[in-house]
């Protein structure tokens, strides 16, 4: 499977802080934002990713992650002019999916709990359709929403609805088999000339191949699009770090459990950022084993 981060966009709903910098290179709390998607994919094992931002916002990406292979991975980047719709993203990176499957991560999305990994490894293993993610929330007006049957199969989406029928908002973590990249070239945009990630979900709903994984209680989902959610999420991550001792979204640590990369070669990561918590973090955990 390929990984695609969406990092596009230009950030209105926090200017003027992104008036000079992509929004997903903001820090939640230690670390910049764009961590915490590729962090998600790491997780599931996806190795060859591609990060999708505005031309002028690219060279920081690269400046920041490289081309992934001190991580294990393989990074690369691709242009979008001006933002089209989530839907986009399979257009642009038609190349780079191949003839593979392939899940979109949102690039200002946070997730967290325990036990991920093992639900991130499980739904990748095998995509046949689109496999969603939803996350229970007590305004689910604001987002799109998706009933589900007593098997896990999704039998409705609305978008922004007036009166929901459920409190299942979709997230930010989108699977799907290759036929998306075909589903995204059929799309007709939308009045804003977008092309929505709901119409690609409702073909595969119309399919009966569209299923949707509730992350419940014990995980948390948090979409840093304002000034007050993008606080939020830093003080969640600031809180859990301190109480637990341990790194949210450390692409290090994460590198090295997942067998990508050496224990000494996760400590010579660590070494780099000597002077700073986060560096020597990751030298405690390599040195402890």
């Amino acid at each position: 499977m390929k990984g695609i981060i969406l990092a596009g966009g230009h950030g209105t709903r926090v200017h003027p802080v992104t008036l000079g910098v992509s929004k997903q290179l903001l820090p939640v709390y230690d670390k910049p934002m764009i961590y915490y998607p590729l962090s998600v994919l790491m997780l599931a094992g996806i190795t060859d990713i591609q990060i999708i931002s505005a031309p002028d916002q690219l060279p920081a990406f690269r400046r920041l992650l490289g081309d992934g292979s001190p991580l294990g991975i393989r990074l690369s980047y691709a242009r979008q002019d001006t933002p089209r719709g989530l839907a986009d993203a399979f257009l642009i990176s038609a190349e780079h999916i191949g003839d593979d499957s392939v899940a979109l991560a949102l690039g200002d999305n946070v997730f967290h709990g325990a036990g991920f990994a093992g639900v991130l490894q499980e739904a990748t293993r095998q995509v046949k359709g689109c496999v969603l993610f939803g996350h229970p929330v007590r305004d689910p007006e604001r987002y799109g929403v998706g009933e589900v049957d007593e098997h896990g199969n999704l039998v409705a989406i609305e978008e922004k609805p007036a009166s929901p029928r459920t409190n299942m908002a979709i997230t930010g973590l989108y699977l799907y088999d290759n036929d998306v990249v075909d589903i995204a070239r059929g799309l007709t945009p939308s009045a804003r000339g977008e092309l929505e990630i709901t119409d690609v979900n409702k073909v595969y709903l119309e399919r009966g191949t569209a299923r949707l994984i509730p992350l419940g209680r014990g995980f948390a989902w948090l979409d840093t699009g304002t000034h007050d959610a993008l606080m939020e999420a830093g003080q969640y991550v600031q809180v859990l770090q301190r109480r637990q001792g341990v790194r949210i979204a450390c692409l290090e640590e994460i590198a090295w459990r997942m067998g990508y990369i050496g224990r000494e070669d996760c400590y010579r990561l660590g070494r780099q950022y000597a002077t700073s918590p986060y560096g020597r973090y990751i030298m405690a955990i390599s040195e402890a084993g």
